[in-house]
């Protein structure tokens, strides 16, 4: 069975304010956003949770994803650990549970393995994984029984990440875009400026368009209050192939994550 997710998602990471994310969480699915992305390393879960329960969307609508924390990928801590963050997301199951980074206790012989028990025994109904290179990515295919459902990323115009978006076409899963905007940090450059006014759009919707209107790449910009509208709108924005040429033409790179200083090494 594959996961079909919708074209955009709502990723929580850095929204650990348990009213303004649970607010969020209720806002966005009353708005049509239909997956929501959490993980045990952001805190947020339990808030995800509740904004699940007090929007006026059916939990079996929803794809609910979280990740097991990289310093909880050793077995038993993952059957442990994975069983307490549906405990705090108030569900008897998530949609989709990824190896957050393969780093710290991951072992692929003896991570993988549990995320295919945990399948089998309904803890979730897809798995997936974050942060892998092309060879993780074999090695993890060679390993799991379960299909790999999709694999998060960070990926916007200025991160294109060719390689692993080739990867998830000739595998057939999606590639989750986090940090889709760059964090905002990609929105003065100028061909994104220029596609925006062209439109008369935001920068950011630009950036979530492109997103969309790549093969494979599932966007899911965290975001709040009224960006969280804009975003979502951004699914209504066409972009010609003038347009998709002139921002896959930016020669420029810029990593916004850098996971040699993330704060979980």
């Amino acid at each position: 069975m594959t996961l079909d997710l919708p074209l955009l998602g709502l990723g929580t990471s850095g929204n650990d304010d348990i009213e303004e994310c649970a607010t969020t969480v209720a806002a966005a699915l009353d708005i049509g956003y239909r997956h929501v992305d959490t993980a045990q390393m952001y805190d947020n879960e339990e808030p995800v949770g509740t904004g699940i329960r007090q929007s006026d969307v059916d939990r079996e609508d929803v794809i609910l994803a979280t990740k097991i924390h990289p310093k909880n990928l050793a077995p038993d801590d993952v059957r442990e650990t994975a069983r307490k963050s549906l405990d705090r997301l108030g569900v008897d199951s998530v949609d989709l549970l990824y190896v957050h980074w393969p780093t710290h206790a991951y072992d692929a012989e003896a991570t993988l393995p549990v995320f295919d028990e945990l399948r089998e025994e309904g803890v979730t109904d897809h798995v997936g994984v974050s942060n892998f290179t092309p060879k993780l990515l074999d090695e993890a295919r060679e390993i799991l029984d379960s299909p790999i459902a999709a694999h998060q990323v960070e990926c916007h115009p200025l991160l294109p990440q060719e390689e692993l978006r080739a990867d998830a076409r000739e595998h057939g899963y999606s590639l989750v875009a986090y940090t889709p905007l760059g964090r905002g940090k990609i929105f003065d450059e100028p061909e994104l400026v220029e596609v925006a006014e062209k439109h008369d759009a935001s920068v950011a919707q630009v950036c979530l368009a492109w997103s969309i209107a790549q093969d494979a790449i599932v966007p899911i910009p965290k975001s709040t209050g009224e960006h969280v509208a804009e975003n979502f709108a951004a699914q209504e924005l066409e972009l010609d192939e003038e347009d998709l040429a002139t921002i896959d033409g930016i020669d420029r790179q810029k990593r916004v994550i850098d996971p040699d200083s993330a704060p979980w090494n």
